[in-house]
């Protein structure tokens, strides 16, 4: 079932949060597609775990939109629409906009500089052609800079809104050229940071998602592939 056939067993206690984690992966980097069933005992075996505890994590991954679970089938991978990224990625952009002014206002020196290097570390994972490590510290940035905007209330509806289209982040530039542009207008963030230009970063932070969905619609329109294989974000 998988190109990889190498097992991975789990570890306890983490078990139920890890094996989350590990689906989640299989589906955002394509290894599992939209539309495919989603092979519980080929998991057990490449996790060393039951099937209690993978259905377990379906059942997560279902409230998180990963999946669909459908009587007498099991589970299938979710699509992602183009009506629910049009839904909402204008709100996160929104969101994220605001947090940017907010941010540029209240993060310390100590916070920025943290951004500035997780920044850095993002380009060498750019280079290397790492995408999840590149993903993971795209969304720590992101994370950082809504921390650093002391609203709590922005933060919540941002975490209310923000999982339903994780895997469309991820995937959203889908050429090399967008990938190149994705990263160049992470540094212009980190620079209005840097400045305190609450203005500009705002207004940086809010283009950033536009050109995301815009990729994404473009992708989606022409029937590109949007599963995974060369996708970045």
């Amino acid at each position: 079932m998988f190109a990889n056939d190498q097992t991975e067993p789990l570890i306890r206690p983490a078990l139920a949060v890890e094996l989350v984690d590990r689906i989640r992966a299989l589906i955002m980097e394509g290894e599992l597609r939209p539309g495919d069933k989603v092979p519980e005992k080929a998991l057990t075996v490449r996790f060393g775990v039951s099937r209690t505890p993978v259905r377990e994590a379906l059942k997560v991954l279902a409230s998180e939109g990963y999946v669909r679970l459908i009587p007498n089938r099991g589970a299938v991978v979710a699509e992602v629409t183009l009506a629910e990224i049009e839904e909402v990625f204008p709100v996160i952009a929104a969101l994220e906009g605001a947090a940017g002014e907010l941010a540029a206002r209240h993060a310390t020196d100590k916070e920025i500089a943290a951004i500035r290097r997780l920044n850095d570390k993002m380009h060498a994972a750019f280079e290397s052609g790492d995408r999840p490590a590149y993903f993971d510290l795209n969304q720590e940035i992101h994370s950082a800079i809504l921390a650093a905007a002391r609203n709590p209330t922005l933060r919540q509806q941002h975490q209310m809104v923000a999982h339903r289209v994780r895997r469309a982040r991820y995937q959203a530039n889908l050429t090399p050229e967008r990938w190149t542009e994705a990263v160049l207008e992470h540094d212009s963030i980190v620079e209005a940071l840097e400045a305190r230009s609450a203005e500009r970063l705002g207004r940086l932070m809010k283009t950033h998602l536009e050109h995301k969905l815009n990729a994404l619609r473009r992708a989606i329109t022409a029937d590109e592939t949007f599963s995974g294989g060369n996708c970045r974000s």
